[in-house]
């Protein structure tokens, strides 16, 4: 239910990614739910729907309505999925899947009801240009209509929708020895009805250098912070988790080197001069004290 979409200022956009993308289903309590294939469950009719309007005959093979959606007369929808892809490609949104014999046959509602409460757990790989651009987890069908980036929402109860979400890992890049990713383990809870919320990321080129000379080309990142929120109900803005970067034109450059042996020795001689001064400080405070001392006591005998 859950889609990642990646786009950038270049024009290029990447919709529902599923590449290097896994996704869990978590209960309540964040515990992973066992995955389950799309269909398993569903109830079971013997002669679905065909696309010219009758019930499957004889020895046909099944080849469901796209519902105005084929592109070609050889077109196949056999699954409320692929419905909902054949719309996505044509930029429509799915008003209603009751309406739709694959979606009926699924129980596409109900399963959306029936995981109500639950969470998601998206871990994985994302290429993208090094462009200013976003990408973020928003839920529906995402497709391009009018020039504009739309989801599809309507089986979902929008109201409803829980954006709080916690980052186990972001980064941007490979690990160097050093990183610090602001965004690992950082957790956010929704309170207001529902909304948006976004991270505006400055992300900064880094090369790492180790003592070998092996070179790391990764990057660093400064992140704020902004939820907006459906304060007055009338919220145009798509529910999700947006991640807006853009890249710093300075690069960082972090280099290991040995410390040669003349430095060494100064250090090691500093070290040394230290210790003997303090000392000889400490022995120099004991012993006119302990002259003093021994003064006040010979003046307090002959007195």
């Amino acid at each position: 239910m859950l889609s990642l979409d990646a786009m950038d200022i270049s024009g290029e956009e990447h919709l529902d990614v599923r590449h290097d993308i896994i996704k869990k289903r978590l209960d309540s309590h964040g515990n992973i739910i066992e995955s389950r294939q799309d269909g398993i469950g569903s109830p079971k009719i013997e002669k679905p729907l065909q696309r010219h309007g009758g019930r499957l005959e004889h020895n046909e093979t099944y080849c469901g309505s796209c519902y105005g959606a084929e592109v070609s007369d050889e077109d196949c929808c056999n699954s409320c999925e692929e419905v909902r892809e054949a719309y996505r490609k044509k930029g429509w949104g799915l008003s209603d899947p009751e309406i739709i014999d694959q979606c009926k046959r699924e129980g596409f509602l109900q399963r959306i009801k029936d995981e109500d409460g639950e969470g998601c757990n998206i871990y994985g790989f994302l290429e993208v240009k090094k462009v200013a651009g976003n990408f973020h987890f928003a839920p529906g069908k995402s497709f391009q209509q009018s020039n504009m980036h739309v989801h599809d929402l309507l089986p979902f109860q929008k109201e409803s929708f829980n954006i709080s979400h916690k980052i186990n890992r972001l980064s941007f890049g490979e690990y160097f020895p050093g990183a610090i990713n602001p965004l690992d383990g950082v957790q956010w809870v929704q309170h207001a009805p529902y909304g948006m919320y976004q991270y505006f990321i400055k992300v900064v080129p880094t090369v790492y250098t180790d003592i070998r000379g092996r070179t790391i080309q990764s990057n660093q990142f400064s992140v704020t912070e902004h939820f907006q929120s459906d304060d007055i109900g009338r919220l145009q803005s798509l529910p999700g988790v947006f991640f807006f970067y853009d890249l710093s034109p300075i690069k960082v450059t972090f280099m290991e080197g040995h410390v040669s042996f003349l430095h060494f020795l100064t250090n090691v001689c500093a070290i040394v001069g230290g210790v003997f001064t303090v000392s000889g400080i400490f022995d120099s405070f004991i012993y006119h004290g302990q002259r003093a001392i021994k003064k006040k006591i010979e003046i307090g005998k002959f007195s």
